[in-house]
């Protein structure tokens, strides 16, 4: 029998003993430490169900088998615990990362994302992130003393950082931020709890995002197959794919092409893993950081590839691109998922009484940029069904998303 060896647990890994609170002061409690409570709340949180039906590249009924962004948030869990059990990190605090990252997803995956943008063009914009922010510090509502789900500054952070710093030390947006600026509900929140945005998340946090880039890498190539996108030969282009299949021949010559995919998956997923697992190592070594303020101040990140495997993700996503986000069949649906999303929005701005009571009345009490954004609120939460329910009960046609 194998016994997966323990590795002790690093001196910079984030201590749940030490986190810097909740917004809202809670007493301890004597079972679970407060980054297993973030996990918990997460998973019996309204808006995770939600993920369940909820678009990861196909609608959900193009089949039973295609991912949604509840089985692809899940996978990415697997993998953030993987990689923070590896280095020595926090498990609880990446899977609490990973289970909450996708939560401000609307409905139709990024179709929905680029078509409530355009709706909100003129009062700052959507942004997956910032409104995942907003999910869990302000849209859920089950606790009788706060709104929201008052996860721990260390969750919060590295939800809105784990794609590295918003801002530079002055404040500036820098990044995918520099030109539209930081989300007005990341700017609104810091208000109330600074997350220091110019500085790195956690190592987990790290490990968590790169955690979601190996998932998409490896789902999405299993999903493509399965719908018959592409085929084998076709990824075969791939030098790191062809590879993982000539060594998968060399030991099962007679494998079916159905077999043959899932074990291309799999053995990606694993070297992709320890590719992170190596280089996120390499780099904490040469960093030699004693405490997690070490990886939020370092220069650079801590959790990556290495350089080679960085260029083979590069051309994954190269290769998925053209063949499946762009491929003929998705972007029909996913226009006629953006007249959905677009029509609501513009519909519930002229008659906001069209929305359930609750929703209505938060979009008559508020200002123009509240109301618009309490529109997008409402839709952002949808899932695809109830979108799709929702547009054949306010119009007289609706795309058939096939």
């Amino acid at each position: 029998m194998v016994v997966e060896a323990a590795v002790a647990r690093a001196p910079y890994a984030s201590e749940a003993g030490g986190s810097r609170g909740r917004l809202h002061p809670e007493t301890s409690s004597p079972t679970r430490n407060d980054f297993r409570r973030d996990c918990d709340r997460v998973i019996h949180a309204s808006a995770f169900r939600r993920l369940g039906y909820k678009t990861q590249v196909f609608v959900f009924h193009e089949g039973d088998h295609f991912r949604t962004r509840l089985t692809h948030t899940l996978e990415v869990a697997q993998i953030a615990r993987s990689l923070a059990r590896a280095l020595g990190l926090d498990e609880d605090l990446a899977e609490a990362l990973a289970l909450a990252h996708d939560l401000g997803h609307p409905p139709f995956g990024h179709a929905g994302e680029r078509a409530l943008d355009r709706c909100l063009a003129a009062f700052g914009g959507f942004d997956h992130n910032a409104q995942t922010l907003r999910v869990v510090t302000l849209l859920e509502r089950r606790y009788a003393g706060f709104d929201g789900l008052n996860l721990t500054w260390e969750t919060l952070e590295g939800l809105v950082k784990h794609n590295g710093p918003l801002t530079d030390h002055s404040g500036n947006p820098v990044g995918r931020y520099r030109e539209r600026g930081v989300p007005q509900a990341i700017r609104r929140f810091g208000k109330l709890q600074d997350l220091e945005l110019w500085s790195h998340a956690s190592a987990e946090a790290q490990v968590a995002a790169i955690a979601d880039d190996i998932a998409y890498d490896a789902h999405d190539i299993d999903d493509g197959l399965r719908a018959g996108l592409f085929a084998l030969d076709d990824i075969a282009e791939l030098p790191l794919v062809r590879k993982l299949i000539s060594e998968i021949r060399a030991g099962e010559a007679s494998l079916g092409p159905h077999r043959l995919g899932h074990e291309l998956v799999r053995r990606l997923i694993t070297r992709l893993i320890e590719d992170v697992i190596g280089e996120t190592g390499r780099r904490l070594q040469v960093l030699a950081p004693g405490s997690v303020q070490d990886v939020r101040h370092a220069e650079a990140p801590v959790g990556a590839f290495s350089t080679q495997m960085a260029d083979a993700d590069r051309a994954v996503k190269g290769f998925l691109y053209p063949r499946m986000y762009r491929h003929e069949r998705i972007m029909r649906i996913m226009d006629g998922a953006e007249d959905v999303v677009c029509n609501l929005f513009t519909h519930y701005v002229q008659r906001p009484r069209d929305m359930p009571a609750e929703w209505a009345q938060g979009v008559e009490a508020g200002d123009g940029d509240g109301r618009m954004r309490h529109i997008a609120d409402f839709i952002a939460g949808m899932t695809d069904r109830y979108a799709l329910v929702e547009h054949a009960r306010l119009f007289a046609s609706t795309p058939d998303l096939r």
